[in-house]
């Protein structure tokens, strides 16, 4: 029997619990439960979003900072009938639903800063340094960013769509599925240079529930 409580203490990767991401501002103003109708597809597709895509970015950047982890349907729902920054339930695009689908549609995003890069971008850094770091680094399957705190979110897929999108100048598609980066491989790296290096660690299994 699932409670709230233990599914908060599920150890999705390394660095984050499923805790991390059940926290919402919709719910708490609006009284809306943010309760995953199906716990164990939630572990499941979080934990591919943590292990593939944050750990790498925390064992990196530092500590991350979640602005908006998981939703379930009837949280996410609400935010989109009431106009609250949430896609439909069935917009291709909603990333926070973790479990709305398997196989070839599962899907687990995340809205997210990293404040070792907020920090720059506020002093002036382009918003693409990071974009290209990711697109080099990471299996990510989407990336949009935002104008405040050069937020952004990503979403893991089992087949990756390989987009990147801005709300920040230049705004559009920066990457599109399928294309080669406007910007060759030298040019991108010439923009991260001054990045720490990467670490993506193979850590022994550690997960616990």
């Amino acid at each position: 029997m699932w409670s709230l409580e233990t599914l908060g203490r599920v150890r999705l990767s390394k660095h984050f619990y499923m805790r991390d991401f059940l926290y919402s501002e919709i719910s708490n103003m609006h009284g809306v439960p943010n309760v995953p109708p199906d716990p164990e597809l939630t572990i499941e597709n979080g934990r591919m979003l943590c292990t593939d895509l944050l750990d790498p970015l925390e064992e990196t950047f530092g500590r991350l900072a979640i602005r908006s982890g998981y939703r379930s349907p009837t949280l996410n729902g609400y935010g989109n009938a009431h106009k609250l920054n949430c896609a439909a339930n069935d917009n291709p695009i909603e990333c926070h639903i973790w479990d709305i689908g398997r196989g070839d549609k599962a899907v687990a995003g995340t809205s997210l800063a990293i404040p070792w890069f907020t920090d720059r971008y506020e002093a002036g850094r382009d918003w693409r340094d990071l974009a290209w770091w990711i697109h080099d680094h990471l299996p990510y399957s989407e990336a949009w960013f935002f104008p405040k705190l050069a937020a952004f979110n990503l979403v893991w897929r089992p087949s990756p769509l390989r987009t990147i999108s801005s709300y920040i100048a230049p705004r559009g598609m920066l990457l599109r599925a399928g294309e080669e980066p406007s910007e060759p491989l030298r040019e991108r790296q010439a923009r991260y240079a001054d990045f720490p290096p990467f670490r993506g660690i193979d850590f022994p299994n550690c997960l616990t529930e």
